[in-house]
């Protein structure tokens, strides 16, 4: 098992790399950095995703497969790392000539919005839950349940805001194929998402059973 420093070493590494290459990627579909950074709503965008890959930098946030592991999820990295590198670059592209694109300024700046609101759910559960927040379903040492902040009426508001993160991205670049994308994940959250769920009902048992009576898994009122 790795040491804690080397783990956070290596996602330290992934993330600034993984940003790199995606604001790269989105540079060259663009045409360039000065034709991307034309318009101000993706400047903004890029504001945004480095300051969010910065402030989750700071947080706990590791790699670690823990005490006990489902290790199916590893199996979605590869395909969904492939999928949003491919989609940093083609989104930019299509949108530059104008091809199956959401009509409007407005599409831009309610994804600049959209993304902000995603990013706020997405990071914000790397501090609540500190170490415990793991690039992998994994039970942590000394794991506790937790059923504050975030986590008061929505199981999963990391996962929430990584799907309006998805959203807000496609709409930056008014991408219809970027939306059809984010759709078409669902069924592959639903999947981590019960398997995460099915660890920690194992590991926590009647304590985590009531949690789920009185929480939403992903949106409140819906699901």
């Amino acid at each position: 098992m790795r040491h804690p420093l080397e783990r956070r070493g290596l996602v330290l590494a992934v993330s600034t790399t993984s940003t790199i290459v995606m604001v790269g990627l989105s540079f060259l579909g663009w045409g360039g950095p000065a034709a991307f950074l034309a318009h101000r709503a993706r400047v903004a965008f890029l504001v945004l995703v480095v300051l969010m890959t910065i402030v989750a930098l700071l947080s706990p946030v590791n790699l670690s497969s823990g005490e006990r592991e489902d290790p199916s999820s590893r199996a979605l990295f590869l395909p969904t790392t492939v999928a949003i590198l491919f989609l940093a670059w083609l989104m930019p592209f299509m949108d530059r000539r104008d091809l199956w694109t959401v009509d409007g300024d407005v599409a831009r700046w309610a994804g600049v919005a959209t993304l902000l609101v995603g990013g706020v759910l997405r990071i914000w559960p790397m501090f609540v839950l500190g170490y415990r927040f793991s690039g992998l379903v994994a039970i942590q040492p000394g794991h506790e349940l937790v059923t504050t902040g975030p986590y008061r009426h929505v199981r999963h508001p990391s996962y929430l805001g990584m799907m309006l993160g998805l959203v807000g991205w496609a709409l930056v670049f008014r991408s219809s194929i970027g939306l059809v994308v984010a759709v078409l994940g669902i069924p592959l959250l639903v999947e981590r998402i019960e398997s995460e769920e099915g660890l920690l009902a194992s590991h926590f048992g009647a304590a985590y059973a009531d949690y789920r009576r009185t929480t939403w898994r992903l949106v409140p009122g819906l699901y």
